[in-house]
């Protein structure tokens, strides 16, 4: 053992008694001592960071997962299970179907129903429902860790070094776990645009909408992000007055006609829409009311109202800043906030992954974090050498006309490949469901993207309707497959259905004739 050059005994005993690993280079070869608490230590109890350590588990890895949950500014709390089940996709689309619900009620008088006397919503009953059903998943993601032998934590966790992990609890109980990979998946949380006076007192976010007892009543959601217009639109849909304060464009990073399109809708639907409208102030009067003074970029003049509620909806940050990251080498976006991270999600650091929201360049969806986690697991475990494909993935927007969409934008079509060498055919439709109860269908639109020559393969899909995640979803599968134009038009429908419309779209952008369907 004299080759170990400086390595004592004492060291190697040392370090077997503290079950703290150090590896030791021998002749260039680098052997690692002593034994690792686990073999996987994922620090974020989200989405992703369960997905990851629920696969390791099955594939025979012994598995901890850290989990701890900032409260909100305001005092917000919740279980495991990250922002998703909690205050993302799980909780928005329940009360984006209490809206639909609403809007149901309206057309079904046309339909022959008899309702009587006016129709009103209550908060406390719905918000109830939801925060219960909120809860009966954190309760099946700690079963199912159990089932699977995976050691939760509730502790916020930091790295000390490569291979271990410092938990510590609410009441400041340390804790010390050695793995030989390091996940982390702790994804992120709205920001407060801390330098507008009264923002973060009178303001709420994300994290608390979906929490409270009692209706949030008047509102201004200030952003124009898809949570920005989910929330407005959930929150007209049960007649709260809402208006949204717009700075420069909706849903940035979308295509922007069809993002026009979903603002459009909500004008038409009774949001109010402040447009490049830049907040300088939140008071509280005396009345408890809140009053919002504002800039309109526009005219240079400053106005005021007042809200019952100011949700505020201006971008996310990532959960980084408690991570002990830079102190072990991982490096970060210096703009960002995020991880930098390669292909196969690992990091600066050897033994250290991450992915999901907190990666730079990763789409901040559910669905990619869940895949890219149980392919990550896969991987540390020697089963797969197969990477996170993040190309063409779908999403939809859950505002009250719902935006459906997978591939390119018409702008980064055209920015990648050339306006001349794209196709845009397109056409406005009108759902069957919209005719006896008759709304207005000028919105429900539909655009598919594509290579202009050759076999037209398609780049883009954009889908705005009722049921758009629905719709967007099937389609999604042919851009895993390379679908094409023909492919499409190839297809024979569902009739009648608003999908099949995207079957028998013919008239391009470039010909200039009317986009608008006729007949059955």
């Amino acid at each position: 053992m004299s080759n170990l050059g400086h390595t004592c005994w004492l060291c190697l005993l040392w370090s077997h008694y503290q079950h703290c690993p150090i590896e030791i280079e021998w002749h260039g070869i680098w052997f690692v001592t002593g034994t690792f608490d686990y073999d996987l230590v994922v620090i974020g109890g989200g989405s992703g960071g369960l997905a990851c350590s629920k696969e390791a588990a099955q594939l025979g890895q012994k598995v901890a997962v850290l989990d701890y949950v900032e409260p909100s500014v305001k005092g917000t709390k919740w279980g495991i299970g990250g922002t998703c089940v909690n205050v993302g996709c799980i909780p928005k689309k329940l009360m984006h179907q209490a809206a639909l619900l609403g809007t149901a009620l309206k057309d079904a008088q046309k339909y022959g129903w008899q309702i009587p006397g006016p129709i009103s919503h209550d908060w406390s009953t719905m918000a109830e429902a939801v925060q219960n059903h909120v809860r009966s998943l954190n309760w099946g993601h700690r079963v199912q860790l159990q089932d699977k032998e995976v050691k939760y934590l509730n502790v916020k966790g930091s790295l000390l070094d490569e291979h271990t992990v410092k938990g510590l609890t609410r009441t400041g109980k340390e804790t010390m776990l050695t793995a030989k990979n390091i996940v982390i998946a702790t994804g992120g949380r709205p920001k407060y645009p801390t330098h507008i006076p009264g923002a973060v007192e009178h303001g709420i976010t994300s994290d608390d909408i979906f929490w409270l007892k009692e209706s949030p009543g008047k509102t201004l959601v200030v952003g124009a992000s898809y949570v920005a217009l989910e929330c407005a639109g959930f929150l007209t849909g049960i007649g709260l007055e809402t208006t949204v304060m717009v700075r420069s464009i909706p849903l940035r990073g979308f295509d922007q006609q069809m993002a026009g399109l979903v603002t459009d809708y909500m004008e038409a639907y009774g949001t109010k829409f402040s447009w490049r409208s830049v907040p300088k102030s939140v008071d509280k009067l005396s009345s408890g009311v809140l009053q919002v003074t504002w800039t309109d970029e526009q005219t240079g003049k400053d106005q005021r109202d007042t809200f019952d509620s100011v949700l505020w909806a201006v971008g996310r940050a990532p959960e980084t800043k408690t991570l002990g990251l830079e102190k072990v080498g991982v490096k970060l976006n210096k703009e960002s906030g995020k991880i930098l991270v390669a292909a196969d999600e690992s990091t600066s650091v050897p033994n250290i992954y991450a992915f999901g929201d907190i990666g730079e360049g990763r789409p901040e969806l559910t669905p990619t974090a869940i895949k890219a986690g149980k392919l990550l697991a896969r991987r540390l475990a020697g089963r797969t050498n197969e990477l996170m494909n993040y190309d063409n993935v779908a999403t939809t927007v859950f505002t009250p006309l719902e935006y459906g969409c997978v591939g390119l934008s018409e702008e980064e079509a055209e920015s990648r490949h050339g306006k001349d060498s794209i196709e845009v055919y397109h056409a406005f439709y009108k759902p069957l469901e919209f005719t006896v109860a008759e709304r207005d269908a000028s919105q429900c639109y539909i655009k598919v993207v594509c290579k202009r020559g050759g076999d037209q393969r398609i780049l883009g899909l954009h889908f705005t309707g009722p049921n758009a995640g629905e719709v967007t979803q099937g389609f999604a599968m042919g851009f895993q497959c390379g679908a094409t134009l023909t492919h499409l038009k190839e297809t024979v429908g569902i009739h009648p259905t608003c999908a099949e419309e995207l079957t028998k779209v013919n008239v391009s952008k470039r010909s200039g004739l009317d986009a608008t369907v006729t007949g059955c």
